[in-house]
C-alpha cells in the first residue's frame, strides 16, 4: 500500500483510534475498583475531619469505623428510615426533589465518650458546586467541627473555604437562637456583625463563594430542622 496516500492515512488514524480507545476502555474497567476505593476513603476522610480526627499517617478507613457508629437515613420528618446507607446518599440527587421527599444522610458519631452528629450540606459557589459536613455536638445546636470543599472556587479566594483557618471559626458557633428556634450561622462581611445569630467572617474578596456558603447553611441544615428539634 502505498504509505503516502489518503486512504493509508485514513486506515492508519482508525487503526490507531480504535486501538488507544481499547487501552483506555481496558485500563477504565481495571482501575474502577481502585478509583471508587479512592473515591468513598476521600469521603471519609471529610467526615473525620469535620470531627477533628486527625488521620495524617494513621488508616483514615480504620478511624472512620472507630468513630463512625451508625450511618442513618432520615426523613424530613427526622425520622429514622433507614438504619445503613446514608454514606452512599446522593445529597445533590436528593436535593433536586421536593423537601418532604428526601432522604437525608446523618452520621451518628462518637468521640472521646460523648455522641457527635455530622451532616452533609451542599450548595453553590461562585464557579461552582461547594459541599461540607457540619458536626455537631449531643444538643444537636452547638458545632463540634465543619469541612467544607468546592469543585472550582477561585484560589486565594473563594477557595480560602477548605481551609482551616475559615473551618475552625464554625467551632461551638450555635445554630439555633436562645429561644431554640433554628437560624443557622451568618457568613458576615470582616468587620461586620450579626445581632440575630451567631456569625463567622467571610472570605475577603470572595462575596459570592462566602454568600454561597451562607445559603448553603441555611437551606442544608434547614432541612434537618426536625431531626435538630428532637
Amino acid at each position: 500500500m502505498n504509505t503516502n496516500s489518503n486512504t493509508y492515512t485514513i486506515i492508519y488514524a482508525s487503526v490507531m483510534v480504535i486501538i488507544v480507545a481499547f487501552l483506555l476502555a481496558f485500563v477504565s474497567d481495571v482501575l474502577k475498583d481502585k478509583q471508587t476505593e479512592n473515591v468513598e476513603l476521600d469521603k471519609k476522610k471529610q467526615i473525620l475531619t469535620s470531627l477533628n480526627v486527625n488521620y495524617e499517617g494513621e488508616d483514615a478507613a480504620a478511624l472512620y469505623d472507630k468513630y463512625v457508629q451508625q450511618e442513618l437515613i432520615i426523613n424530613y420528618a427526622g425520622e429514622v428510615v433507614e438504619e445503613t446507607g446514608a454514606f452512599y446518599l446522593d445529597v445533590k440527587a436528593e436535593n433536586d426533589k421536593a423537601l418532604e421527599e428526601r432522604k437525608l444522610a446523618v452520621f451518628a458519631c462518637e468521640v472521646e465518650g460523648e455522641p457527635k452528629f455530622v451532616l452533609p450540606i451542599r450548595g453553590a459557589g461562585l464557579w461552582g458546586p461547594i459541599w461540607g459536613y457540619i458536626a455537631l455536638d449531643a444538643d444537636k445546636n452547638t458545632v463540634y467541627g465543619t469541612y467544607f470543599s468546592h469543585q472550582g472556587e477561585t484560589p486565594g479566594l473563594g477557595a480560602e473555604i477548605a481551609k482551616p483557618k475559615f473551618q475552625n471559626a464554625f467551632k461551638s458557633k450555635k445554630i439555633k437562637n436562645a429561644a431554640g428556634e433554628f437560624v443557622s450561622i451568618a457568613i458576615v462581611k470582616p468587620g461586620k456583625t450579626d445581632d440575630t445569630k451567631d456569625y463567622v467572617d467571610g472570605i475577603s474578596g470572595g462575596t459570592i463563594t462566602s454568600q454561597g456558603v451562607d445559603a448553603m447553611l441555611k437551606d442544608g441544615l434547614g432541612q434537618y430542622v426536625n431531626f435538630l428539634n428532637k
